[in-house]
């Protein structure tokens, strides 16, 4: 007989002293099903999936495989009934083949002496079975992310995965391997095999999943049918309350260019990453930067942070050239940014809130005093931002960042960047892994900057906040720009900016401050 569900919990509970993180969870997944699990940063989702990866064992409740009662003590015992994981930030090695990280640590089924030409076959033909075209010879590290995160589907299912915790998969990938990751989600319900989901992105929850169970402070809000709910119900179980569409209306009009990229070209292992980018950012407007991840963006971000060396053209910032000067000199001419992995270069994740908030500032007034930092001007400081930003910390100032939920520590960059007062903000993907609450906080909080008369250039891949935000969108596409619109737009003519397929340039300045 068929067992009901493939997975089901019943009263998994998980306390970190006195945090409960998951307080009675009650979770069934069908098989050949894909749940979607929704929830706020902190909500308890990643506590529960590493319960369920055995990565983590409940102070309550049970755990059932195929109607069976099991207990998980490591992952390994995991995999051995069935359940696989596919984290957002991948397991590989990159130095490693493809074949190599696929059957890592499979002693047992592999025996001690590995055949590589029967590793290669077998490897080569679990892959055609799922339409993933990988070579089994390839370095992991040469691959793009997409085929990465392949490869890390392809290992739980030569382990035997039959449920397949999918978290966050779609934070890195593009649109066009996102639809690919959901033709082979589809292919494996297809099969029988249930799959998790883990997303911040309701349209995507809406696209791929048949039931969503939305978590809260622990707690399990309702499972509900896909069919019979919307996005904005999905959003309100998540966060308690109606989302608010971003608004901020301006207090000034536009004050003219404040940051000027002038014919800029900056080459990276012997080709041009940029081709004589020229792009005006007015005071009072967003400047959206569109485009397929790795088509320049990152290079045209170092070029003007003075990260990286630039080939020919100038980088003019409120009419000072800082072109090449490095990152001091342009935060002293007043740009700020917001990087795009806010743990390895926007938070120092050791240190505490408080020292984060001052990174930059904390080598003169009114942080330092002498020789010394004033300890009792840097917490009151730290304490006012921690209000002003609400950012949500049991410890305090003194808490360290590693301690934070990812839309904390993207409120604590924020909060430290605008503190500054820049004259040009850059963000990269600020809303990156973030909860639909988190996401319409700091989408607010960039629109607020922008009524005082800020220029900001705002990176995304995320074309619903690129044409919500912005005020006119660059799209980017090898290095060069292929098209400068107004965020109404179209999607066919977007995304054939995006390929490189036409040019359109209508928006060489903002409406009624420039050219139109």
């Amino acid at each position: 007989m068929v067992p009901l569900y493939a997975l089901e919990t019943r009263g998994i509970t998980k306390r970190f002293g006195a945090l409960i993180a998951n307080d009675q969870i009650d979770l069934t997944v069908k098989p050949g099903e894909v749940l979607s699990l929704l929830g706020e940063n902190g909500a308890g989702k990643t506590t529960l999936m590493n319960i369920l990866y055995g990565l983590l064992r409940p102070d309550e409740g049970q755990i059932l495989v195929g109607g069976r009662p099991v207990e998980f003590r490591s992952p390994r015992q995991a995999i051995d009934l069935g359940v696989g994981m596919v984290h957002q930030h991948f397991m590989l090695i990159p130095a490693f083949s493809v074949a190599e990280n696929v059957v890592l640590g499979m002693r047992k089924k592999t025996g001690a002496v590995i055949s590589r030409t029967r590793l290669r076959s077998s490897i080569r033909e679990f892959s055609h079975r799922y339409n993933f075209d990988l070579d089994p010879d390839a370095r992991v590290g040469d691959l793009p992310v997409g085929l990465q995160q392949r490869v890390e589907i392809l290992k739980s299912l030569y382990r035997g995965a039959q449920i397949l915790i999918l978290d966050e998969p779609t934070a890195v990938l593009t649109p066009q391997e996102t639809g690919d990751l959901f033709r082979v989600i589809r292919h494996l319900q297809g099969e029988g095999k249930s799959v998790i989901f883990i997303s911040h992105k309701l349209n995507e929850v809406m696209e791929i999943s048949q039931r969503v169970t939305v978590l809260r402070l622990g707690k399990v809000q309702g499972t509900v049918e896909t069919s019979a709910t919307s996005p904005a119900e999905l959003a309100k179980m998540m966060i308690g309350r109606d989302l608010a569409a971003p608004s901020s209306p301006r207090t000034g009009g536009y004050t003219g260019p404040t940051l000027s990229l002038q014919g800029l070209t900056v080459r990276r292992e012997g080709k041009e990453a940029c081709s004589g980018i020229s792009l005006d950012v007015w005071g009072g407007e967003v400047l959206g930067i569109a485009g397929v991840d790795g088509n320049g963006q990152n290079e045209l971000v170092e070029a003007i942070l003075g990260t990286a060396p630039v080939a020919s053209g100038r980088v003019i910032l409120d009419g000072r050239d800082i072109t090449g000067k490095g990152p001091a000199r342009a935060i002293d001419a007043g740009l700020a940014l917001v990087p795009e992995d806010r743990q390895t270069r926007g938070l120092i994740m050791d240190f505490s809130i408080a020292e984060n908030l001052i990174l930059e500032s904390h080598r003169a007034a009114p942080f330092r005093r002498g020789f010394f930092i004033d300890e009792a001007q840097v917490n009151r400081f730290a304490a006012g931002m921690i209000q002003t930003f609400d950012i949500r910390s049991g410890g305090g100032a003194s808490a360290p960042a590693s301690s934070l939920s990812g839309g904390n520590q993207q409120k604590v960059v924020l909060a430290r960047e605008i503190s500054r007062e820049p004259k040009v903000l850059v963000v990269m993907k600020p809303t990156r892994g973030l909860d639909v609450g988190a996401t319409e906080y700091v989408h607010r909080r960039l629109l607020e900057e922008r009524a005082k008369g800020k220029a900001i250039l705002l990176v995304s891949s995320e074309l619903e906040e690129i044409k919500g935000l912005s005020d006119r969108i660059a799209v980017m596409h090898r290095g060069a720009v292929t098209g400068l619109v107004w965020p109404d737009v179209s999607e066919e003519d977007l995304g054939q900016l995006m390929t490189g397929a036409k040019t359109m340039l209508s928006a060489l300045g903002p409406r009624g401050g420039g050219e139109q």
